[in-house]
């Protein structure tokens, strides 16, 4: 079983070197760890928000590069990409570094990826850029705060990628996890993704007041927000709510699919016939 891991954070952030060391650890000392095989491929800076975006590849047909070492994860050949999270997967997921992965392993985000949030990602994008190429991915969030306890999610991260290891193909997750010792976590949820704001406000629009030619708007963030912030109107099983309650959340995702809702077909038939008709007409 062949395992990529990467970020949207940048190759140098703290919750992708407590992942990839606990990754390390499993592969040298774990029983089901061992035989597996890991490589990682991450941005050279930030990315955050960046969802699935792979930039202007039509500008920049080459992809710069550079070899590191993450201190406790020397045995996990690492490379610095210039590219955002998606692209990153998409490299790894061509077979780029030697072999095509089973798993994209996505984290750990300093910050929830709850509610629509879960759309801007770029931890979440990556996984999903992994699904539309057939390879199954787990992505992992940490609530943020003063002190962020990554350990609790690479703990739980090892044990949702082993179940991974038994999945069938193109099984992908999101897991969110509160900010707490491992001893403090209260237990894990299933979870739906809540219908909760990025961002609910932004400058004076929102306060009635017309726009001047320039200026700044100041963005009010939401419920979604990395800081999760007011849940109260979530269902208890939703992602935010569970993990404001001490739960780490686990979500089954899907990338894009045709929507097959049949109660569409009138619309998608009227549609095609308005265009047959101009189609024609301009003949």
């Amino acid at each position: 079983m062949n395992i990529f891991l990467t970020n949207d954070d940048g190759i140098d952030a703290e919750g992708l070197a407590v992942m990839a060391r606990a990754v390390s650890t499993w592969l040298e000392t774990s029983p089901r760890g061992r035989g597996h095989q890991a490589i990682i491929g991450a941005p050279h800076a930030n990315y955050s928000g960046m969802s699935s975006a792979v930039g202007d590849i039509f500008e920049n047909a080459t992809v710069p590069y550079c070899r590191r070492v993450i201190e406790g994860a020397e045995n996990i050949v690492t490379f610095e990409l210039t590219a955002p999270p998606a692209l990153c997967a998409i490299i790894g997921g061509l077979g780029t570094f030697g072999w095509v992965p089973d798993i994209i392993l996505s984290g750990i985000n300093p910050g929830a990826n709850v509610g629509r949030s879960v759309l801007h990602s770029g931890t979440v994008g990556a996984v999903l850029t992994g699904a539309q190429m057939g390879i199954s991915g787990l992505a992992v969030s940490m609530q943020w705060g003063d002190h962020v306890h990554y350990e609790t999610a690479a703990h739980l991260a090892l044990e949702v990628l082993e179940e991974l290891l038994d999945a069938p193909i193109l099984t992908s997750f999101n897991l969110n996890v509160p900010n707490v010792p491992l001893q403090e976590l209260r237990g894990v949820r299933r979870a739906r993704i809540s219908l909760a704001e990025v961002v609910d406000a932004a400058g004076p629009l929102a306060g009635g007041k017309p726009l001047g030619d320039s200026g700044d708007l100041p963005l009010r963030w939401g419920a979604a927000s990395p800081s999760i912030g007011d849940v109260s109107d979530e269902e208890a099983d939703d992602d935010g709510a569970l993990v404001e309650s001490g739960f780490a959340a686990l979500t089954p995702l899907q990338g894009p699919r045709e929507n097959t809702d049949l109660a569409l077909d009138a619309i998608v038939r009227s549609a095609l016939a308005r265009l047959t008709s101009h189609i024609e007409s301009g003949r």
